[in-house]
């Protein structure tokens, strides 16, 4: 869904995912290119019927935030990278992620390593 989102209204939601919930003042002055608060208010309203953002009440006024967990949009993110770049397979994104292993440290090898061991354990239990 947000990679379905025009640029601006992209760029508001990646700001709420940095900074948490925010009023829609906050999101005005947060935005590198200054736009006017009732533009960016109906961008949140857009945002809110398109089902991205989520909108609570609160003593500060209205507080956004992303509709989808952080997790949970990145992991669409990646399965779309993954589809585009790596025609689906998810070993071949992993390759290429592990052909940067120049950048990877011991701790996050190791971290990998375990991953792979938990999704073999998961995949012998799912048999």
């Amino acid at each position: 869904m947000l990679k379905r989102l025009p640029p601006k209204e992209r760029e508001i939601v990646d700001l709420l995912y940095q900074g948490g919930e925010m009023t829609a003042s906050e999101v005005v002055e947060a935005l590198p290119d200054k736009l006017s608060r009732s533009a960016v208010r109906t961008m949140l309203r857009r945002l809110e019927e398109k089902g991205a953002v989520r909108r609570t009440e609160s003593p500060r006024g209205f507080l956004f935030s992303p509709a989808l967990s952080d997790q949970a949009a990145r992991k669409s993110a990646l399965g779309e990278i993954v589809r585009v770049f790596f025609n689906g397979s998810a070993a071949g994104a992993a390759s290429a992620l592990l052909g940067m292993s120049d950048n990877l440290d011991s701790g996050e090898l190791d971290e990998l390593e375990a991953m792979i061991a938990r999704a073999r354990e998961a995949k012998g239990a799912g048999r």
